[in-house]
């Protein structure tokens, strides 16, 4: 069992023409160590809201140590 696991993970704001995150997976085991980059937009911060319970997913499972 994986410490996060993100499955087919969506996110669409209200209002918004489009996602800001699309068919989004990720698995972490316990003790590693991660890091999200990429260009301004692309959805680091909304992956990061979502796995702290900030933001809720429009679609997909999001489990942190097993529980959703």
């Amino acid at each position: 069992m994986s410490f996060i696991e993100m499955k087919n993970i969506c996110k669409k704001y209200a209002g918004a023409d489009k996602n800001s995150v699309t068919d989004f997976s990720l698995s972490v085991e316990e003790g590693e160590f991660i890091a999200f980059v990429g260009p301004s937009g692309c959805g680091k911060t909304t992956i990061l809201r979502m796995i702290a319970g900030f933001e809720d997913a429009t679609n997909g499972v999001i489990e942190v140590q097993g529980e959703r």
